[in-house]
């Protein structure tokens, strides 16, 4: 059995890089500098970036991963007095009180589950545990033990009390799992802290999470130029390109990461009704949306459904975009990007 490494995690989380860049001139209205102010740090298992363009506005770098560091604190599975560990120890025992951050995030991956009919699940926990992918000890579990596993899996038996901010699993053995929109919340709340501080002109990046946050520094009223990375090259490769401001560009595909036994790879996309992997024709769907939570949870619900009931879910939703990258590099788009997405290399095709 062969395992890809937390380094290769490090360097290809989120498989299709989002490549950032500015066009033009540069806007004298605004007051801005040449070289944005810029951090990096390697928090929650993945690179994260801040650039922020406003002059005088470095010590925001602060107050935002002051910001991640908190809620990393409060959300991350198996992170030392971590909320959601808390409640995952309680799983049929008793409720446990949460802060406001950890249930407005709790709520928001219950309507996710519903909305998506439980293709994502927010009680997922178990069978992600149980392969563990993306970790040293990844492995493919015996069919007996997915079979136990899967009647754990279950949204709808989360108890909320909505007056005393409590949540209660009530099976032993339950576990909440919110990797797969943990993320899109902690950009959000970056983008309010930058906002709060009279930042409106920056990039952030959570480890593939993008948000772009007001125009492009190099001209008045232009939009950021976002290249997406060829799935199946290394890091800097892009086989397209979409013109975004004031939103967030978020990916789930089958190469962030995955596990290879007996010549078969598994990825990282879990279906919570057979315990395998989502099988389809999908190597990678990235959305555009206002908010990061909202690409995060969808990203996952598309990816679930294929691609042609993706398009057809995404069509039908307002503020939604989406680009799909398939296994024979065919690309397809959502309505509103088919006369912005440019598509620049010839191994892909561009289908309508």
């Amino acid at each position: 059995m062969k395992f890809n490494s937390k380094w290769t995690m490090f360097f290809l989380l989120f498989g299709v890089l989002l490549i950032v860049s500015g066009c033009g001139k540069k806007n004298e209205a605004r007051v801005l500098v040449d070289e944005p102010y810029s951090r990096t740090e390697f928090l929650m298992g993945t690179v994260v970036n801040i650039k922020i363009y406003n002059e005088g506005k470095e010590a925001v770098l602060d107050q935002a991963f002051d910001r991640i560091e908190e809620l990393a604190a409060k959300i991350t599975v198996n992170e030392k007095g971590s909320e959601i560990d808390k409640v995952n120890a309680q799983a049929g025992n008793e409720p446990v009180v949460v802060s406001d951050d950890v249930y407005e995030l709790l709520k928001a991956a219950y309507t996710y589950s519903s909305e998506s009919e439980g293709s994502f699940d927010m009680t997922i926990g178990p069978l992600t545990n149980l392969w563990h992918i993306g970790f040293d000890d990844a492995r493919k579990p015996e069919q007996a033990e997915i079979d136990s596993t899967l009647p754990l899996i279950d949204y709808q038996q989360v108890e909320f009390d909505d007056q005393e901010h409590s949540v209660y699993l009530p099976k032993k053995e339950m576990l909440l799992d919110l990797g797969a929109i943990a993320k899109g919340y902690i950009t959000d709340e970056v983008v309010k802290v930058l906002k709060a501080n009279e930042v409106d002109t920056a990039i952030v990046d959570l480890g593939g999470n993008i948000f772009v946050l007001g125009h492009s520094p190099r001209a008045e009223n232009a939009e950021w130029n976002v290249g997406v990375q060829n799935p199946f090259e290394t890091r800097g490769e892009i086989l397209g390109s979409l013109p975004v401001t004031n939103q967030t560009i978020v990916t789930s595909g089958i190469y962030e990461r995955f596990i290879e036994v007996e010549g078969v790879n598994y990825h990282h996309l879990l279906d919570p009704d057979t315990g395998y992997p989502f099988e389809n024709d999908l190597a990678g769907v990235s959305i555009v949306t206002d908010k990061s939570i909202d690409g995060d949870g969808l990203s996952t619900v598309i990816f679930s459904k294929g691609l042609k009931a993706g398009l057809d879910f995404v069509n039908q939703r307002e503020n939604v975009e989406a680009i799909f990258v398939t296994k024979d590099r065919s690309v397809y788009v959502s309505d509103g990007l088919k006369k912005s997405f440019h598509l620049n290399d010839d191994d892909f095709t561009l289908k309508n």
